[in-house]
């Protein structure tokens, strides 16, 4: 199976997570979005097959978040892909994508589902 994280090395969710699909015997498209950030059109898909809204795939922990007001109830989904085209810190992960699925693996252990 073809797996795909997009991934941030300084995460220990995120290396725990990659760890994982490699002790299952895969070897993912690791993609350091950090360094290269998804296109809108890939984000905005990512967020659709993740089935949680933009709000789902927002790193709320992060101090901008709060900053650039992303936590309030009435910012739409657009909203937040803005802010995280402009700052890809906001795009939490580890997400792992597969054929039949896109998943948020916070905590790690919920990758097992995909393997």
């Amino acid at each position: 199976m073809q797996f795909t994280v997009y991934h941030n090395p300084k995460c220990g969710t995120s290396r725990n997570v990659l760890a994982a699909i490699r002790e299952a015997g895969h070897e993912p498209q690791v993609v350091e979005y950090l360094k290269t950030p998804p296109s809108r059109d890939t984000l905005e898909s990512l967020i659709a097959q993740a089935g949680e809204g933009a709000r789902g795939l927002l790193r709320a922990k992060e101090p901008l978040a709060k900053e650039l007001g992303l936590d309030d109830a009435g910012v739409t989904d657009a909203q937040i892909v803005d802010a995280m085209m402009a700052h890809p810190i906001l795009i939490n992960r580890p997400i792992v994508v597969t054929p039949n699925a896109v998943k948020l693996c916070r905590p790690s252990e919920t990758v097992a589902e995909l393997l």
